[in-house]
C-alpha cells in the first residue's frame, strides 16, 4: 500500500528522531510520501505562528500525521502546539500503550496497560483569568458529550484488543459535579459492554497502586488532566518517556507522536533515543492497516535490544542516534 502522511518533525531533537524513523521505514520498504509541515518554535520563527493553517489543512487532507516533539514555552510565549492540534482537529482520544520493552531494564515486569485519556476539555480548555491581582481562576470543563465518547472509545479499544477490564479514574469524592458527570457517563457506557469488567478508582489511590502493582491494571479511562499525569507516571514503570508511544485519535484525523519533550540541551548532537517516535510510528502503521510491516520493524527493534549491546545513552549505552538506527535497519534487512 502507498500512503501520504503529514510529517511534523518538530524542534529540538525532533528532526533527528524523525529522520531515524524515516530511514527505518525506508529500510522496511514502505511506500510513503511525506508532506512536511512546521510547528512550534520553528514555525513561529518562520511565520510568526506556532500552528500554521497550512499544517491543519495538511492533516485534514491526509487524515494521518506523524509528529516529533515540539517545545512549549513555560508560563510565557505561544500556547501548546499539542493542545492546539487536538482542539483544531478534534482529536478527542489520547491513547498510550505502556508495555515492558524487551531488553530495557525497569523496576517492574509484566506491565501491559492502555491509558485512554479524554483530550479536548477539562482544565486544558485553557479558560482562565485573573479575578483581581494575585488571584487567578481556572475553569475545569466536563461535558456529557466528551465524557461519553471517550468512554465508548475505551470500551471499543478494550474489546478490539481482547482486554478484560476498564477502570475509570476520578476525584468525584471532591469534585462531585464535574468528575461525577465523567463517572456517570462511564457507568452508562459500561452497561453496553457486558463482556468487559468495569470498575472505578480515585486518582490519588490509583497512583499509589500503579507504583506497587501495575500488572493488576488493564485499560485506564481518565479525564484530560489526570490522564496527562498518570500516563507519564506509567511510562516511568517501563523505562521512561523515551520508550513509550502516543496517539491522538479523532473521528476524521489522527496524529501519532512521541510523548517526551524536545530536549534542546542535546539537540543536534546525535544523542537522542528514537524509540518513542518509532513506536508511535508503528501505532500509525497499524492504524493504516500495515500491521505486518509494523510487526517486522518491532521485531527488528527488539532484536537490537535483546541480542546486541547497542543502546543510546539514556538506555545505558554509548551509541549515537545514527548508530542505533543503523542497527535496526540491519536487522530489518536481514529478516
Amino acid at each position: 500500500m502507498s500512503h501520504t502522511i503529514t510529517l511534523i518533525p518538530g524542534d529540538g531533537i525532533g528532526p533527528e528522531v524523525t529522520e531515524s524513523v524515516l530511514r527505518i521505514f525506508k529500510a522496511a520498504g514502505l511506500d510513503i510520501e511525506w508532506d512536511r509541515q512546521d510547528a512550534g518554535l520553528i514555525a513561529f520563527q518562520r511565520y510568526n505562528q506556532s500552528l500554521p493553517a497550512s499544517l491543519i489543512e495538511s492533516v485534514h487532507r491526509n487524515k494521518v500525521a506523524l509528529k516529533g516533539p515540539v517545545t512549549t514555552p513555560i508560563a510565557e510565549g505561544f500556547t501548546s502546539v499539542n493542545v492546539g492540534l487536538r482542539k483544531a482537529l478534534d482529536l478527542y482520544a489520547n491513547l498510550r500503550p505502556v508495555r515492558n520493552l524487551p531488553g530495557v531494564p525497569s523496576r517492574f515486569e509484566n506491565v501491559d496497560l492502555f491509558i485512554v485519556r479524554e483530550n479536548t476539555e477539562d482544565l486544558y480548555s485553557g479558560l482562565e483569568h485573573e479575578i483581581i491581582p494575585g488571584v487567578v481562576e481556572s475553569l475545569k470543563i466536563i461535558t456529557e458529550r466528551a465524557s461519553t465518547r471517550i468512554a465508548q472509545f475505551a470500551f471499543e479499544h478494550a474489546r478490539a484488543y481482547g482486554r478484560k477490564r476498564v477502570t475509570a479514574i476520578h476525584k468525584a469524592n471532591i469534585m462531585k459535579l464535574g468528575d461525577g458527570l465523567f463517572l456517570e457517563c462511564a457507568r452508562t457506557t459500561a452497561r453496553d459492554y457486558t463482556d468487559i469488567r468495569y470498575d472505578e478508582r480515585i486518582v490519588d489511590a490509583v497512583c499509589m497502586h500503579l507504583v506497587m502493582h501495575p500488572e493488576r491494571f488493564d485499560v485506564l479511562l481518565l479525564p484530560n488532566l489526570y490522564g496527562d499525569i498518570v500516563s507519564d507516571l506509567c511510562a516511568g514503570l517501563v523505562g521512561g518517556l523515551g520508550v513509550v508511544p502516543g496517539a491522538n485519535i479523532g473521528t476524521d484525523c489522527s496524529v501519532f507522536e512521541a510523548v517526551h519533550g524536545s530536549a534542546p540541551d542535546i539537540a543536534g548532537q546525535d544523542l537522542a533515543n528514537p524509540i518513542a517516535l518509532l513506536l508511535s510510528a508503528l501505532l500509525m502503521l497499524e492504524h493504516l492497516g500495515e500491521r505486518q510491516r509494523a510487526e517486522r520493524i518491532r521485531a527488528a527493534l527488539e532484536r537490537v535490544l535483546t541480542t546486541t549491546t547497542i543502546r543510546t545513552r539514556d538506555l545505558g549505552g554509548e551509541a549515537t542516534t545514527t548508530e542505533f538506527t543503523d542497527a535496526i535497519c540491519r536487522e530489518i534487512e536481514k529478516a
